[in-house]
């Protein structure tokens, strides 16, 4: 398996730790304050990393190695940033929503990243069929 994909599925695996501690708390807890924060580390972490970590895994490409990374790095980024401010906003510290929309745009770049490594496989291919 790529190193790329080892990656965004160890990340992945973090995401869901937490996300699951985050929720047995709100649960045992009774108090669900940090649903959104629990949701978007599930959603976002979870479950968008583990679909980076499969697609890298089945499309592994030489080209696309470095691109790859910077999509990891990136996209990583904005985890880092966007979660724990979500999360201290939701229990009343405002004044992180601005810290929340820098990782929310941290993590679409590393989304548009991501577009481009797929789309440049596609148009790569197009372009060699239009050869042939």
């Amino acid at each position: 398996m790529p190193k790329i994909s080892q990656l965004f599925f160890k990340t992945a695996i973090i995401c869901l730790i937490i996300g699951l501690a985050m929720g047995l708390q709100m649960g045992m807890s009774g108090n669900h304050t940090v649903i959104a924060a629990h949701a978007h580390l599930n959603l976002l972490g979870w479950v968008s990393c583990s679909i980076f970590g499969g697609y890298y895994a089945l499309n592994a490409s030489k080209a696309a190695k470095r691109l790859a990374m910077v999509h990891y790095v990136v996209y990583t980024l904005g985890l880092i940033v966007m979660l724990p401010a979500l999360y201290f906003m939701e229990l009343g510290n405002r004044q992180l929503e601005p810290i929340v929309g820098i990782g929310s745009l941290i993590i679409f770049a590393g989304v548009l990243i991501f577009a481009v490594v797929m789309l440049s496989k596609e148009i790569a291919a197009m372009s060699e069929a239009r050869r042939v």
